[in-house]
């Protein structure tokens, strides 16, 4: 059994936008959902994952599912939206993350120190710089002490374009939780925040 507990990853798409069907509403009253709902009433996709489990497992606790699988399922559907204006800009997720990354913390980096900031992979940062390169919007220099060594740094031209993007991006994002009151965001965050600190304190930081 997965940690979802069998919730699709992959929702479908039926705009251009990328915004995903709407999921088939269980039956009112069905028992063994969780008890746990939307903020209208409106039982989502794992409610109704967790009451299959229960008619079938009683026995079992579904609280871990009903937690980790919406997370597993929000980020499905995050990623199946993507995000609108990076791809107008022509960037994806992880360019954009090691051009903010360089705007964020305002001097050079090395790719290591990139890598370790994005949580990507040696290779995968150095693909994306390759690429970043060719656009013109970051540039390298060699260390002066260690010829193995590369430092990097936006040019004029990608700060101009993260600064561009990044309120259009941040609008867009707010969008995407426009259905959370702000009460509610705050709490989710602080929430997530906490889980987010316990699990890389005991996993070590691991990096995805």
């Amino acid at each position: 059994m997965t940690t979802d507990g069998g919730v699709r990853s992959t929702p479908a798409v039926d705009d251009p936008a990328g915004h995903p069907a709407p999921e088939a509403a269980p039956e009112p009253g069905a028992p063994g959902s969780g008890g746990t709902t939307g903020g209208a009433g409106v039982r989502d996709t794992v409610s109704g994952v967790v009451r299959q489990w229960h008619a079938v497992r009683p026995d079992i606790d579904t609280g871990p599912m009903e937690i980790i699988g919406r997370i597993n399922r929000c980020g499905a559907l995050l990623q199946q939206a993507e995000d609108a204006p990076l791809r107008r800009a022509g960037l994806t997720r992880p360019e954009f993350d090691v051009l903010g990354t360089l705007r964020r913390t305002g001097h050079e980096l090395t790719p290591g120190e990139i890598a370790r900031e994005t949580f990507s992979s040696g290779a995968a940062v150095t693909k994306r710089l390759k690429q970043l390169t060719e656009r013109g919007l970051v540039e390298r220099r060699g260390d002066t002490r260690d010829r193995r060594v590369a430092h990097v740094r936006l040019t004029d031209r990608g700060r101009d374009l993260v600064d561009g993007v990044l309120p259009e991006q941040l609008a867009y994002e707010s969008a995407v939780l426009s259905g959370l009151a702000p009460h509610a965001r705050g709490e989710l965050a602080a929430l997530l925040g906490e889980l987010l600190g316990q699990l890389e304190g005991r996993l070590g930081a691991a990096r995805l």
